[in-house]
């Protein structure tokens, strides 16, 4: 198969954005949304949305931010890990990162150099008698200088995010981006943590994650940003190509997987679906797999300096039916309560009147949205 429309189909399909509302409405489909995706990734940056509601939005038009509250903090069927990033995880998935608090978490040790065992021992005792807790509770730390760019001055912060990253504490509740710390296993009301999955089960979970909300996988997006699994996850592959589980398929050059099915079911997408993306949003986060499929090579430019942004600080990629026609820098004025089109680059000359008036009307939409507090 070369690279064509029907192979942006799949994975849109596989990512739900070929259909207006692909997981109902009401708290339930932020839990369904989810466990489909794998993770919703987290990210502090507030121009606009947080990502993590947008890309709930994205795929649940009748998506409220106090959904996500109730599945972290009274349902618990998604909790806060490190994916590739910060991300919201599927409860049910959780033994699959338990290996990885018991032993990953090291490899941020540059985060948690200054953390004394006093520090962990005087924060892990004060959850343990008096509750779960936010840094702003701690009231009594001696300020330190900072030894990596993203660390804290608080020893007690930098504890906090130890013990998250240990598995000890849980995120059990969000505000904005204030974190309330809890017992891991007093938050879910367990006794102990499940058994980890072994690294066999793990790397079947990854490939079927895969396949699940990408359609199409190659080696690289199966191990998204974890090359040491690359070999293991091929003869993963290998094994299920010969078990006639999985079907290769070339694109540009580059050797893909699917299941039959998937290959199978992949309808046209309406052209009068439109959805704004987050630049963390899952179609849009491995930009060497966008270029791939859409032929738009996505630049987030944040970090970049104004006189070289092209498509500005916070762009965000339009999709309209199957593609990206569009990329548009948005910005929220809170106070006159607006969201603001800082610049609008069209990548297409096709249809551009009409295709002007159905992102309008997604971005009046989403105004709406991320204006209702």
């Amino acid at each position: 198969m070369r690279l064509t429309g029907r192979a942006r189909r799949i994975w849109l399909r596989a990512q739900r954005l070929d259909q207006a509302a692909p997981f109902g409405d009401g708290p339930q489909a932020t839990r369904a949304a989810v466990e489909h995706l794998g993770y919703v990734q987290i990210d502090t940056i507030n121009v606009i949305e947080r990502c993590h509601h947008q890309i709930l939005y994205t795929r649940i038009p009748a998506y409220r931010r106090e959904h996500l509250h109730r599945a972290q903090t009274i349902d618990k069927t998604v909790f806060e890990y490190w994916a590739h990033a910060l991300s919201y995880l599927p409860t049910r998935d959780m033994r699959f990162y338990v290996r990885a608090m018991k032993r990953d978490w090291q490899a941020r040790s540059a985060w948690f150099g200054a953390v004394s065992p006093a520090d962990v021992r005087k924060v892990l005792g004060r959850i343990r008698k008096n509750g779960a807790l936010t840094i702003r509770d701690i009231d009594d730390d001696v300020l330190v200088e900072k030894d990596h760019e993203w660390a804290s001055r608080k020893p007690s912060k930098r504890a906090l995010q130890l013990l998250f990253y240990r598995g000890v504490l849980t995120v059990s509740e969000r505000n904005g981006m204030l974190k309330t710390y809890e017992l891991m296993d007093r938050h879910f009301g367990r006794q102990r943590p499940p058994k980890p999955a072994s690294e066999r089960e793990t790397l079947e979970y990854l490939l079927d994650s895969a396949l699940r909300s990408q359609g199409l996988v190659s080696l690289g997006s199966a191990c998204y940003l974890d090359p040491r699994r690359k070999p293991a996850m091929r003869r993963l592959i290998e094994t299920r190509v010969r078990r006639n589980e999985l079907v290769p398929v070339n694109i540009e050059g580059i050797p893909h997987w699917a299941r039959s099915e998937a290959l199978e079911s992949a309808p046209d997408v309406a052209e009068d679906t439109v959805h704004i993306l987050s630049p963390f949003d899952p179609l849009v986060h491995s930009r060497k797999r966008l270029q791939l499929f859409f032929g738009y090579e996505h630049r987030f430019e944040a970090y970049v300096p104004k006189e070289k942004r092209v498509f500005g600080y916070f762009a965000q990629p339009v999709l309209v039916g199957d593609e990206i026609v569009a990329v548009v820098d948005l910005k929220s004025d809170r106070l006159r309560q607006k969201l603001l089109v800082q610049q609008w680059t069209w990548l297409t000359d096709r249809s551009r009147r009409l295709r002007k008036q159905r992102i309008e009307e997604a971005l009046h939409r989403f105004e709406r949205f991320q204006l209702a507090r």
